[in-house]
């Protein structure tokens, strides 16, 4: 009896090893599973709540976090991260909103982007040519970013802000009274960026630097202008996500972005990118920006207090980034 007892133990082991083998070749797939636990939870505590509906709702709410984790995912894969993301959303939107009636929409929505290739331009220089730690560069852009569109906005109180209408549109509108609109943003991003890091040899040295950045340089590679650009790119997203959360909300205050910092960071560790870099990409940063939304729902739906909700969603941000973590080494 021992010896079979035994045998049937040792079978179930090398039965969850293949399974977390197979997980490890396979992480999607666990992503996927994670998302759709979330969402049967969400079913189980009100049933009904699950519906074409709602699911259009955690696409739209979805759309600006994923294209924020878009850059924060090429930046952490170089080994770096960018905290000024949400500065340059809201300042970006701001400028826009309060441009747009003197200078007409589109000219608003290039000196939004302004912004961020502005700031984007001094993170990269910065980072890439002073070597500054990322960390510090990019609070301090974000803070600096921050204190001049406080200014800005004490002078221009008596001026009128308007959100343009295709921008309302984009943040806030759906196709067929389901298919939101940011998701005509959000794809073509998506497919730019899963495109440009796993064909392109931009992407492929994005990799290569978060890996080894040294060995890089000794090899020849131009390591300062790929991080440049990676910051510049970053920057730039950012200024996109600004517009369609002004979209959202069909008005520009200086809170606008500021929830989305540790989120935008959480969906790619939650996605598999490494904060070491070298390691990762963006098709698991966008499961974990739906991740994020559906526990942001969850949790909204419990009728969480604020305190209690930024606890259970900082724990749980923990765990699933521990949990996977550990299921990628």
């Amino acid at each position: 009896m021992s010896g079979s007892s035994d045998a049937s133990t040792r079978s179930r082991r090398l039965e969850a090893r293949s399974l977390l083998f197979w997980f490890q070749r396979n992480t999607i797939v666990a992503l996927i599973l994670l998302l759709l636990l979330f969402i049967g939870v969400v079913e189980v505590i009100k049933p009904g709540t699950v519906n074409p509906v709602w699911l259009s709702n955690t696409l739209l709410f979805a759309a600006p976090l994923g294209i924020l984790a878009a850059g924060q995912t090429m930046v952490m894969l170089t080994g770096g991260i960018d905290l000024s993301v949400v500065s340059v959303a809201m300042g970006s939107a701001f400028l826009m909103t309060t441009t747009a009636l003197k200078f007409g929409n589109m000219s608003a929505v290039a000196i939004g982007l302004g912004l961020g290739l502005v700031v984007g331009a001094i993170n990269g220089l910065g980072i890439a040519l002073l070597g500054v730690q990322p960390l510090v560069m990019t609070l301090g852009t974000g803070l600096m970013t921050q204190g001049v569109i406080i200014v800005y906005s004490q002078r221009i109180l008596a001026s009128r802000s308007i959100v343009p209408d295709f921008i309302r549109a984009i943040g806030s509108d759906r196709l067929g009274g389901l298919i939101p609109l940011d998701l005509f943003l959000w794809l073509p991003i998506a497919a730019l960026v899963l495109i440009t890091l796993q064909q392109t040899g931009f992407g492929r040295l994005l990799y290569a630097i978060g890996d080894n950045r040294e060995g890089c340089r000794l090899a020849g590679v131009r390591v300062w202008r790929l991080l440049f650009i990676d910051y510049v790119i970053c920057a730039l997203l950012a200024s996109l996500a600004g517009f369609v959360l002004v979209g959202h909300t069909n008005s520009s205050d200086l809170s606008l972005a500021s929830t989305y910092l540790l989120p935008s960071i959480a969906a790619v560790i939650i996605g598999g990118t490494s904060i070491f870099g070298g390691s990762g990409g963006y098709s698991g940063t966008i499961i974990g920006a739906l991740i994020l939304t559906v526990l942001d729902g969850l949790l909204t739906l419990l009728d969480s207090p604020e305190p209690i909700k930024q606890i259970l969603y900082g724990a749980i941000i923990f765990v699933l980034a521990a949990a996977y973590s550990r299921l990628t080494t």
